[in-house]
């Protein structure tokens, strides 16, 4: 593990400062499916991928501008199939029919987990939740660079 996954673009494209200590604190095991909410222009969902092996990150941001962006810088790993990206907002997101639920979920800047928009806030965890396996996990940004919401009591 630690090697940089084929078809993905090496990090020398640089990202905002937080973004990598972000990627790098998700936890890493081989095969995940993992849900990156609010992933603006893909820099985190990109860093995630290189980082797992075998697995598939869907990212996921409400911005039409940043979901273009996002698929614009990650054409290396859209096409194997280890990365996808869809601009929808983190409260409206549902599995699709056929779609397998996620091992992990990360969210960076989403103001419905992160208090900053408390109306969908109401409606966002149920939904995720709902895409998630039994033992998923979820992480949001504000710890040290992540904290882990806990999904069940």
């Amino acid at each position: 593990m630690g090697e940089r996954r084929p078809g993905l673009p090496a990090s020398g494209a640089r990202v905002a400062g937080r973004l990598p200590a972000i990627a790098a604190a998700v936890p890493r095991r081989p095969g995940p499916r993992v849900l990156a909410l609010g992933g603006g222009p893909g820099a985190a969902s990109r860093g995630v991928a290189r980082r797992i092996e075998h697995g598939y990150v869907l990212g996921i941001d409400r911005s039409p501008k940043a979901i273009s962006l996002a698929r614009a810088g990650s054409q290396s790993g859209i096409a194997p199939g280890v990365l996808e990206f869809r601009q929808l907002a983190a409260e409206d997101f549902e599995l699709a029919p056929t779609e397998a639920p996620f091992d992990l979920s990360f969210a960076v800047r989403v103001g419905a987990l992160d208090g900053r928009h408390p109306d969908a806030g109401k409606r966002v965890l149920p939904r995720i939740i709902a895409a998630l396996t039994p033992t998923a996990r979820l992480f949001i940004e504000g710890g040290n660079p992540l904290r882990e919401i806990r999904l069940k009591s």
